[in-house]
């Protein structure tokens, strides 16, 4: 069935609340361990026709903003979904309570009892009408992006389109572009101050109604951290500060020298070489041609996969008016299928965006033999081992992507990495620092920001820019509104990825599609440090482990050519 067959009616809440409590009721009132189990199923099928109708909603949404029917139901699902996970709360009650947890501990993966009592701790009643708002919050924010129109040279584009302009070899260009950009992000800063502010308020009134101190806690609840704190992820900044953000910078001057630049300025950071980035050869639909071949050639399973992608159109992948920004991956459980969402725009994020989304849409179709709702996907940065290490495992046909540019491609991805780390733990240091002290005034928060960049980042230069050289950058990214504290966990995955990196493309490891495989297939069953040991990795919280893998990264970055990267 193509994706546009797939039928989305909203449910009647009332009627799915009666089923909903009527099968918590039987796991309560169970006389033995089979009617625990058949209730239990009972509330997982419900769970699925939720997610599925709430999914095509938000997929439909974000493909067209600009549609009244599914604006208007995007806002139902923002008011019921904090009630429905209410209803949640009393399953998970009922089955952590029950007198046949053994049994049901036999059904159900580990991690679902870890995620049940986790979610008990940050759900009460009395915060609905918080998580409401904070719903319509994100939504405001996602309108606000989307409706962004950008002229330049007489040509019309969005936030996603214009992207490819601010990497042209023109410098003029670059600037004109990303002071666009810019532009656009500044003239809307009361409204991104407000949208914010509202939303670390309300989040830490959140906190505090379930008796945290602030939403930090809170926040690490919610993305699912099992088996990891604060505590840790502070040594792993510390680590990264001392041993990415110097390779940055020597890569950094690099780029500079080959570029032939007095300085970098901010505008000069997403050009790589003299004569333009490497470039995806072809349309998107031939891009998407070239996946499926490599995909067919890369294994069976992949193989299989890309065909039930691409026959069924769970693609979505050009930038348009109207569309949202960004990329993702969901999936829609009535129908076992993954759904794939980006923004093309003529770059080499375009297969960097697929091959990342695809592993995803991999993992989960591999998946959905688990029946049980909350473990179908892993924890989030668990997640993006299978995204980014996709990335790397198809770098042997890159070439069909890249032609002739493909040492430049495999530079600019691989040093765009190391960047991007310390990029990734700037943003984690900077919510902690603002729902730590949640008093802060929009401006204190934009001056928190710009002080962490010097830190993480000190080699972005805003010369000729008040708006980011007074820390605005930060408006353009998306999970600082949208899911918060979701962002260190790119950084711990992509230190998993190098390690698939290495093996595949070092090592010539040739057990190292099976160990991807093995997490894929293993979904949300395990938590984030038993995955990393099932893929025979090692964990990003291992002291030294970064600093052995960087070697290897520079060793092969320094390998490539200068003459190759200024031809």
């Amino acid at each position: 069935m193509k994706f546009n067959e797939f039928e989305y009616q909203r449910p009647d809440i009332n009627q799915i609340e009666q089923a909903y409590k009527e099968s918590v009721q039987a796991i309560r009132e169970a006389k033995n361990s089979d009617e625990a189990v058949n209730a239990v199923r009972e509330v997982q099928a419900i769970q699925n026709n939720i997610q599925t109708q709430s999914t095509l909603c938000s997929i439909r949404h974000s493909i067209d903003t600009r549609d009244d029917f599914y604006a208007q139901e995007n806002d139902f699902w923002d008011n019921q979904l904090p009630i429905i996970a209410d209803w949640a709360c009393d399953y998970y009650r009922a089955t952590l309570e029950s007198p046949y947890r053994h049994d049901l501990e036999k059904e159900l993966p580990e991690t679902f009892f870890k995620i049940a009592e986790n979610t008990l701790r940050i759900t009460k009643p009395e915060i609905i009408p918080l998580l409401q708002k904070e719903n319509r919050l994100v939504s405001e924010y996602g309108k606000l992006k989307a409706s962004a129109v950008l002229e330049y040279q007489g040509e019309t584009y969005n936030l996603s389109s214009i992207g490819a302009l601010a990497q042209s070899t023109d410098r003029k260009v670059r600037q004109e572009v990303s002071e666009l950009i810019a532009n656009w992000y500044h003239k809307h800063q009361e409204t991104f101050d407000r949208i914010y502010d509202d939303m670390v308020k309300v989040r830490h009134e959140i906190a505090q109604k379930l008796g945290f101190k602030d939403f930090v806690e809170v926040g690490y609840i919610r993305m699912g951290r099992l088996d990891y704190d604060r505590q840790d992820v502070e040594v792993y900044r510390d680590e990264v500060r001392q041993y990415v953000v110097p390779l940055a910078e020597k890569l950094m001057e690099r780029q500079k020298e080959r570029l032939e630049l007095d300085e970098l300025r901010y505008y000069d950071l997403w050009i790589n070489f003299p004569k333009g980035n490497a470039k995806p050869i072809g349309s998107s639909q031939e891009i998407v041609e070239k996946a499926v071949n490599m995909y067919h050639e890369l294994s069976d399973e992949t193989g299989e996969f890309i065909d039930f992608m691409v026959e069924n159109d769970l693609l979505d992948l050009e930038a348009k008016p109207g569309k949202d920004t960004g990329g993702y991956c969901t999936h829609i459980p009535a129908y076992k299928a993954p759904f794939i969402f980006a923004n093309f725009n003529g770059t080499s994020g375009d297969v960097e965006v697929l091959t990342h989304e695809a592993g995803h849409a991999f993992q989960v179709y591999n998946s959905l033999w688990i029946e049980t709702p909350e473990a179908v996907w892993p924890t989030s940065e668990s997640c993006e081992i299978h995204s980014m290490s996709m990335e790397f495992l198809t770098w042997p046909w890159m070439k069909d992507f890249f032609g002739d540019q493909i040492d430049k491609f495999k530079y600019q991805h691989l040093a765009g990495t190391i960047f991007f780390l310390p990029y990734g733990v700037l943003v984690d240091h900077f919510q902690h620092e603002v729902y730590e002290h949640p008093e802060m005034t929009p401006e204190e928060r934009r001056q928190t920001w710009r002080r962490l960049e010097k830190i993480y980042t000190p080699w972005k230069n805003y010369e000729g820019n008040e708006f980011y050289e007074k820390g605005g950058f930060w408006f353009k990214q998306l999970h600082i509104f949208v899911e918060p504290f979701y962002y260190i966990d790119y950084t711990l995955a992509q230190v998993c990825a190098f390690q698939f990196w290495k093996r595949s493309q070092i090592d010539h490891d040739e057990s190292v599609w099976q160990d991807y495989l093995t997490i894929c297939k293993i979904g949300g069953t395990k938590t984030f440090t038993q995955i990393v040991a099932a893929g025979n990795l090692k964990s990003p919280f291992e002291k030294g482990n970064l600093k052995e893998t960087l070697e290897e990264i520079q060793a092969f970055l320094e390998g490539i050519d200068e003459a190759v990267l200024r031809s």
